[in-house]
């Protein structure tokens, strides 16, 4: 979903000082707005029923039980629970963009899985924060090169990644497709593709917008999952 206007933000925090620093950081950045403010995966999820965020900025310092189940919730609304006041609406689903410490790669994987469309390291800059907040509200995503990397080698160190059925999406994919998906889940931009593949980034563009669309992904972050779960990529020993 391509946003021209204005992002609306929910903000997810457990740490009531860390939300109104958040807040007035947001707020005094042209285009953006902060529609609400929840402490816990609970509130998050009344909010983002009741407000309709572009995108939900939320710590990953939640408990992590609660933190994922709150993404998968929000990430995929069919699969939430209806919220009073709200039958018959069919809800859409806003991005969430996680703010994660280093060294919680485990975390950022498993919140990967369950839908979040970015990550950014909880001590990037005001710069980097709202220009991520855009990127996710325009339907990309956000992930830091380090973040990428260290998520790759968290997954390459597991041993018990087992292959989606066949029906997962993946025979859908061509020959092009998958080396294009391979390259993703290797932590690849587009224009690295594009250079080892000698095809034009627009070209990748469409690859990976068909790939993401036959696997039934929202956001390239979630190709890396789906390409190591597939076995189209396996992890090493």
């Amino acid at each position: 979903m391509e946003k021209t206007g204005t992002v609306s933000v929910l903000v997810v925090n457990d740490q009531s000082l860390q939300r109104l620093a958040l807040r007035m950081l947001l707020t005094a950045e042209p285009g953006l707005t902060v529609v609400g403010e929840a402490a816990d995966g609970d509130e998050a999820i009344r909010a983002s029923a009741a407000l309709r965020p572009d995108v939900v900025l939320m710590d990953s310092h939640l408990s992590r039980a609660d933190g994922i189940d709150t993404i998968r919730r929000l990430a995929r609304p069919a699969q939430r629970t209806r919220t009073p006041g709200f039958a018959g609406e069919e809800a859409s689903a806003p991005r969430v963009l996680v703010l994660t410490a280093a060294g919680q790669e485990a975390d950022a994987w498993a919140a990967l899985r369950a839908g979040a469309g970015g990550f950014l390291l909880d001590d990037a800059d005001p710069a980097e924060l709202t220009a991520a907040i855009r990127v996710v509200a325009a339907g990309d995503a956000v992930i830091t090169p380090g973040l990428t990397r260290a998520l790759i080698d968290a997954v390459r160190l597991q041993h018990t990644v087992r292959p989606l059925p066949r029906t997962s999406g993946l025979g859908a994919l061509t020959r092009r497709e998958r080396d294009v998906l391979v390259a993703v889940a290797s932590g690849w931009s587009n224009a690295e593709i594009a250079q080892w593949l000698s095809i034009a980034p627009t070209t990748v563009k469409t690859h990976v917008s068909n790939v993401l669309a036959k696997i039934g992904a929202r956001a390239r972050v979630q190709a890396v999952t789906f390409a190591y779960e597939s076995g189209l990529i396996r992890p090493a020993a």
